[in-house]
């Protein structure tokens, strides 16, 4: 994988394929490979750049002294588009990468054509209420590397604590490796995962949220409505704040819809950042 390095920190990401340029963004406790089953069908007729974001399943800890707060993570991504001098993106993200994505387009939209935003953090969620007692851990030292000291066991990951409630269907166990063994097995690593957490702030996000109204450019939420983290109505307001958006809901998957319903939300990605800005004009619609 390329690196890029940035004034925060070096970071690594992927970069696949020829076309439009698709951003995709991770949330906390996960890397890139959320979107690998996206990428594998959209990078015959896209540019797919996924970055490996300091959220704690990264490999290359963040020097001492970066700003891993929500503003300055939102600007970390937008530095790493800047840099790679990407233009016209569609912004994708998921969970706590949803909500970055929220505070990146009120800061620095100006190389964001089209924003999608898969479950994700929103409002007051953020982060949502099975994430706070992590938050609660990371303020205490040693208490997150024993919350998480459990999931060295693969079959733990699968525990509604753990990413149970994620993923109604199980991610490959050399996937989920690479999502909570660096942090237990790196303190710089760690490090960066307590900073991360310590600074999700509900009130941060709900006071971004009136501002949504400045990006006018066209926006997907492409929401599970199973889901038991973030539910349909948070997609709904979203909606209701952004002045062109419109709500895809996707049957039969929990928050990541990137590895339960692949096909169904690579389409729906492909077909909106392929229209360009016309996407804004599709009618509002609700499909299975």
């Amino acid at each position: 994988m390329p690196e890029l390095t940035l004034d925060q920190g070096t970071i690594r990401y992927r970069d696949e394929g020829t076309g439009p340029t698709v951003v995709l963004i991770h949330g906390a406790l996960v890397d890139g490979r959320l979107w690998d089953p996206v990428v594998e069908r959209l990078r015959d007729r896209f540019r797919c750049v996924v970055p490996e974001l300091p959220l704690g399943s990264h490999e290359r800890p963040m020097p001492p002294g970066a700003d891993l707060s929500p503003t300055g993570l939102a600007k970390l991504i937008a530095d790493f588009v800047e840099r790679l001098d990407l233009r016209d993106v569609t912004l994708v993200g998921n969970d706590t990468g949803g909500g970055l994505c929220q505070l990146l387009v009120t800061a620095a939209p100006e190389r964001v054509g089209r924003l999608v935003l898969t479950n994700c953090d929103a409002f007051e969620d953020f982060p949502p209420a099975m994430v706070k007692p992590l938050v609660t851990f990371a303020k205490i030292p040693g208490a997150l590397r024993a919350g998480l000291a459990p999931m060295r066991i693969r079959a733990a990951r699968r525990l509604p604590i753990a990413y149970g409630l994620l993923s109604k269907r199980p991610i490959p166990g050399e996937v989920t490796d690479g999502w909570v063994l660096r942090a237990l097995r790196d303190r710089g690593v760690m490090a960066d995962l307590r900073q991360v957490l310590s600074g999700l702030d509900g009130k941060l996000l709900l006071d971004n949220a009136p501002r949504l109204t400045e990006f006018a450019k066209p926006v997907l939420i492409v929401w599970a409505g199973e889901d038991k983290i973030f539910k349909t109505s948070l997609a709904h307001r979203l909606a209701a704040v952004f002045p062109d958006a419109r709500v895809e809901e996707v049957s039969d998957s929990y928050t990541f819809v990137s590895w339960d319903r692949p096909d169904r939300v690579a389409e729906l990605i492909g077909a909106f950042a392929g229209q360009g800005q016309a996407a804004g004009s599709v009618a509002a619609g609700t499909s299975a």
